[in-house]
């Protein structure tokens, strides 16, 4: 029905304000008795094979939402009524800011894909704490970055405002440097700066009672040299994870009129790339890490290839917004039909 009758209405309109618009429409309806418990009966696949131990969470199944849909942790209870296993929150910044101007997210349809460049747009973390508070018991993952005018030198600080900011109202953490949206925010994944932030977030973890995994979202746009740091800085500070990956710059084989817009591109162009990605990490560091596989996952078998190249848990953003909440459906039911085999 989504396919067939609900995405053809919402992709007459501008893509930022159906976005809100959808909030909106699943707030209202949610709120309407046996709705949310309907909602469950329809999406929700439940079954013990499908839980996911990691750094010491339970997962109740692997397929979450990724970051950038329910940036200031507005929606989160009642998306996690369609199914996912976890919500991943943000990005989140210390001071709310308006993010780059708009027109600023554009659907490249012929492609499948999505191109945004919205700059970190949330109210900052104090804001979404407040929502946080009413957490029905959403396994969260918070994602955190930096200012836009927070110069680079001084991210460190953005990142702990928030870190600590959120330590008691989400269950793992992403320290994102990878969005191309945000100048010279890739900067930080050189290795020195990344390494340099990474330790001082797992030093301020360890003063905590009660400690947060933290993970690392990068680009598919890295070199297989660069991925090899990755893998050095992940043992060397021992954070707990990769996230695997973001958005691309890259423009290659796209067809749609809107394919020359900046930003980072998202969607079905980058589901090889994004699973090369993970199969790389994973097999060069003999599986020493989680890995949460995220980008191009349009389907259960794109889904499937992601959790035989290496990653443990899998993330979708514009496949969801593509597909539907059946597509988390469909995967988590494919996954039981193979370990059923």
């Amino acid at each position: 029905m989504y396919k067939l009758l609900i995405r053809p209405v919402f992709f007459l309109f501008d893509p930022e304000k159906i976005h809100h618009f959808t909030f909106s429409l699943l707030r209202f309806v949610s709120k309407i008795p046996l709705i949310p418990s309907f909602l469950k009966r329809l999406y929700l696949v439940e079954d013990k094979r499908l839980e996911r131990n990691l750094f010491g969470l339970t997962f109740k199944n692997p397929v979450g939402l990724a970051a950038g849909f329910d940036k200031d942790a507005k929606l989160y209870n009642e998306l996690g009524n369609l199914g996912f296993g976890f919500i991943e929150i943000g990005t989140l910044t210390p001071k709310p800011q308006e993010g780059n101007p708009k027109k600023r997210l554009f659907r490249l349809k012929s492609d499948a894909a999505i191109i945004n460049r919205m700059g970190f747009n949330n109210g900052g973390v104090e804001e979404a704490v407040l929502r946080l508070k009413k957490n029905k018991s959403v396994l969260i993952g918070g994602n955190i970055g930096k200012n836009k005018i927070t110069p680079n030198e001084e991210a460190v600080t953005d990142y702990l405002i928030s870190f600590n900011a959120l330590v008691d109202y989400v269950d793992y953490f992403v320290v994102n440097v990878s969005s191309p949206n945000t100048p010279n925010l890739r900067e930080l994944q050189d290795k020195e700066p990344l390494t340099k932030l990474l330790q001082v977030l797992k030093d301020e973890n360890s003063k905590k009672t009660k400690q947060k995994p933290i993970l690392l979202k990068i680009a598919p746009d890295l070199t297989n040299s660069q991925l090899l740091d990755i893998i050095d800085i992940v043992k060397d500070t021992k954070i707990e994870g990769v996230i695997a990956t973001n958005t691309t710059i890259s423009r290659e084989g796209l067809t749609s009129e809107n394919k020359a817009e900046t930003g980072g591109l998202s969607g079905k162009p980058l589901t090889n790339r994004s699973t090369e990605v993970i199969r790389f990490l994973a097999e060069k560091s003999n599986k020493a890490f989680p890995i949460i596989g995220v980008g191009g996952i349009h389907s259960a078998q794109d889904a499937l290839e992601k959790l035989d190249a290496g990653a443990d848990l899998i993330q979708l953003y514009t496949g969801f917004i593509y597909e539907g909440p059946k597509l988390i459906k469909n995967i988590n039911k494919a996954i039981l039909k193979r370990s059923q085999a």
